[in-house]
């Protein structure tokens, strides 16, 4: 018997017992080892804690997390989804619900992997114009991305979907971000990505420049800082992973985007490296340039101020403009 009920929309208010079992069933440290393996920092023995709260800590052995600074805890992903990022409890159980089950959980032999699949497409954007215009992003530079498929709105969340395709132009990548901001914000993977393919804007010829981002909305606010111009690739790595010691001089693994994209690419000879202008972007961008200036031309280019990224400094450049504007009208009137 179905016990959950549904809005006209399609979301589910209540789930059945067995949902909500399921739902339980994957770890919090699986869930973050699956799909935040950036926010996982080494901080001792069978014990991480969260890049971007260091006051959390989690058990690799038992998945049991504390939030010291919140003194909140808890087991599993539901429980982190809900008490630490922020997401609807209903919203939390139908996303856990869509993934690949844990990988304890006993499956059929014959049934392998499950493949990669793009989340179904809204018929309009508007949700996601409207959010990455807020954003800084031009509508030029949306619409160019919507063109050419890498770019869309999901339903039923109505998320931002930017897709990594590979050489054949088959989809095998996915990095969702929900459309809106605030402690509600979501942003992940889709399951089954594989971050060789990760989001690329694709210039309008082929060119032999490329630029190399942290995180897609980057790559597009750095795109209208520009002028909109499709003169390049542009590359998001999906995003960083950086050491808790990053004073030690041991060889560092490139970005498996980056390394993929190399390949797939051969006529490219020059990088530009546009990571966030904070600790572990400007240590990234180091050894990206350390790895591979000797066959590329590699430049550096951050964001202007400490701390900020690509997306900060579109969304600024757009409330300048806009003040402008509104000075201007006024001297106009007097």
């Amino acid at each position: 018997m179905i016990t959950g009920r549904l809005f006209d929309g399609g979301e589910k208010l209540y789930f059945e017992k067995e949902e909500l079992r399921r739902a339980k069933q994957m770890s919090a440290i699986e869930f973050l080892k699956r799909y935040r393996p950036e926010e996982l920092v080494r901080c001792g023995a069978g014990e991480y804690e969260l890049r971007s709260h260091d006051s959390f800590k989690i058990s690799e052995s038992t998945s049991l997390w504390h939030w010291k600074s919140r003194d909140i805890g808890g087991k599993s992903a539901l429980d982190y989804l809900v008490r630490v990022e922020g997401v609807p409890f209903t919203d939390a159980v139908q996303y856990l619900l869509e993934q690949e089950p844990p990988g304890y959980m006993p499956t059929p032999k014959s049934t392998g992997r499950k493949p990669f699949v793009l989340p179904p497409a809204a018929r309009e954007e508007y949700r996601v114009e409207l959010y990455l215009q807020s954003r800084g992003v031009s509508l030029d530079v949306i619409r160019y991305c919507i063109s050419r498929g890498i770019l869309y709105e999901s339903l039923p969340y109505h998320s931002c979907v930017f897709v990594g395709l590979d050489r054949n132009g088959v989809p095998r990548y996915a990095a969702l971000r929900s459309t809106c901001d605030g402690p509600n914000a979501f942003k992940g993977e889709q399951a089954g990505s594989d971050k060789r393919y990760s989001f690329c804007i694709p210039p309008l010829v082929r060119s032999r420049r490329a630029a190399v981002y942290e995180a897609a909305p980057d790559a597009l606010a750095h795109m209208t800082l520009e002028g909109g111009r499709a003169d390049k690739y542009r590359l998001s790595l999906g995003g960083i992973y950086v050491p808790q010691d990053t004073s030690t001089d041991r060889p560092v693994k490139p970005p498996a985007a980056l390394e993929s994209f190399l390949q797939n690419h051969p006529e490219v000879d020059a990088l530009e490296i546009c990571t966030d202008n904070d600790r572990a972007g400007r240590w990234a961008a180091r050894n990206i340039v350390k790895h591979y200036s000797k066959e590329y031309t590699v430049t550096v280019k951050l964001p202007p101020g400490d701390g900020r990224d690509w997306a900060d400094a579109a969304k600024q450049q757009k409330q300048e403009r806009a003040a402008r504007s509104r000075a201007a009208r006024l001297n106009k009137e007097l």
